[in-house]
C-alpha cells in the first residue's frame, strides 16, 4: 500500500526546486496524492515556471519523473464520512486542504505538507495523521 499523502504545496515545492535529491525520495517511499492536486497545479503552473531554475523542457522531464512515482487516486475513493470528517477538520483552516485530509482518514495515511497554519490546526484539533516534510526529511535522513 502507500506510506504517506502528499498535499499541493510538497509537489510545487519539489518541481519549482527541480532537485535531483527528491528523485530517491519519490522512489523509495510510497506517495499518494488525490487528483485534486491537478487542479491546484495548474492554478500554479506558470509560478512554477517562472520560479523553476529548470528550462521548460528539463521541467517537464523532472515533473514527468517525479509524477511517474505517485500514485494519485480520484476523489470518489473518498467516503462520505471521512469527506464529513475532513469538512469538519478543515473548514476554518483551509478549505482548500480539504481532500487530503479526507484522503489521510479514508486510508488512515499521514498527510506531509508544509503548510504550518494547516498543521498546527489540525493538531490542535487532535488529527494526529500530519506531519511537517521538513521533519519527514529529518527522519528519513537518520
Amino acid at each position: 500500500m502507500f506510506d504517506y499523502i502528499l498535499d499541493t504545496n510538497i509537489l510545487m515545492s519539489i518541481l519549482i526546486s527541480g532537485k535531483s535529491s527528491y528523485k530517491p525520495i519519490v522512489m523509495f517511499n510510497k506517495f499518494v496524492t488525490v487528483d485534486y492536486i491537478f487542479s491546484e497545479i495548474e492554478e500554479y503552473k506558470e509560478t512554477i515556471f517562472s520560479k523553476s531554475k529548470l528550462e521548460r523542457s528539463q521541467l517537464v522531464e523532472f515533473t514527468n519523473h517525479i509524477l511517474s512515482k505517485i500514485a494519485v487516486l480520484p476523489r470518489y475513493v473518498i467516503n462520505e464520512n471521512s469527506l464529513k470528517k475532513a469538512v469538519d477538520l478543515t473548514k476554518d483552516i483551509d478549505f482548500n486542504d480539504v481532500w487530503f485530509v479526507a484522503l489521510s482518514l479514508e486510508y488512515d495515511l499521514t498527510l506531509l505538507t508544509r503548510d504550518e497554519k494547516l498543521y498546527k490546526g489540525l493538531t490542535n484539533k487532535g488529527f494526529k495523521k500530519i506531519m511537517l516534510f521538513d521533519q519527514f526529511l529529518k527522519n528519513i535522513i537518520q
